[in-house]
């Protein structure tokens, strides 16, 4: 199943509402926001590549408040 870690950075003080939307989105798995270089990290998983790059490029890059993203696009069957 294909899997992407996507970490955000986020306008200050609206974190909790971008996790809200966040949790509401197809595919979320996980939402934990960060210390760092980072505000939060995103766990998405879909039933196919395509659906999963439509997720983050439609949908969580859209939020309002989110200013920046890196997607970390897992290779499946390296590592677990």
């Amino acid at each position: 199943m294909p899997t992407a870690y996507v970490l955000l950075n986020c306008e200050l003080g609206h974190e909790n509402e971008i996790i809200n939307e966040l949790k509401k989105l197809p595919g979320v798995v996980e939402v934990e926001g960060s210390y760092g270089v980072y505000d939060m990290i995103v766990k998405i998983s879909a039933d196919t590549m395509d659906k999963l790059k439509e997720t983050i490029t439609w949908h969580v890059r859209k939020i309002e408040k989110i200013k920046s993203t890196l997607t970390l696009i897992v290779i499946e069957g390296q590592g677990s």
